[in-house]
């Protein structure tokens, strides 16, 4: 009798800390689809297809952008580049994602930018094609946009 209280009391315990860890854990919130293709031009610059990939924690949203197809004209050191991706929202308006992160590059390396930062609510579905990817290099602005919509589809965050 003695050993089937105390597995009934175990039992209890390990079912409120199960609880108790449900009720305290982060909500896991995603973005669909995690990675989308769009095909970019940036005048001058080139243009082709590029990656975006989105991640999101809570209100908080990043995006990276990278090319193969786009590459650096000159050496770039870490962190040199100034970006802003401004993204259309099916609902009207645009959010901004911005930063200054890139890898080092070398003179024709594929383009990286980001994580870039923006805020998001629960239900945007953004969209490249409209916006635009600006990137300030050594003073010079760089401007890349979508030729068409992006593949899959569109971001929609939870």
């Amino acid at each position: 009798m003695r050993a089937r209280r105390i597995s009934t009391g175990a039992a209890m315990a390990a079912g409120a800390l199960a609880a108790a860890s449900l009720a305290f854990a982060p909500s896991a919130l995603a973005v669909t689809p995690q990675s989308a293709t769009i095909t970019a031009d940036c005048g001058s610059f080139g243009g082709g297809e590029a990656t975006l990939t989105a991640t999101q924690d809570g209100t908080s949203a990043t995006i990276t952008l990278t090319s193969s197809a786009i590459t650096a004209p000159i050496a770039l050191s870490q962190d040199s580049i100034s970006s802003t991706l401004t993204m259309v929202k099916a609902s009207g308006g645009t959010t901004a994602f911005t930063g200054t992160k890139n890898p080092a590059m070398a003179a024709g390396d594929p383009v990286s930018v980001g994580p870039l930062s923006g805020t998001v609510a629960s239900g945007d579905s953004l969209e490249a094609n409209g916006g635009s990817l600006q990137m300030t290099v050594f003073g010079i602005t760089i401007t890349c946009t979508a030729t068409g919509p992006q593949s899959p589809g569109p971001f929609v965050f939870d």
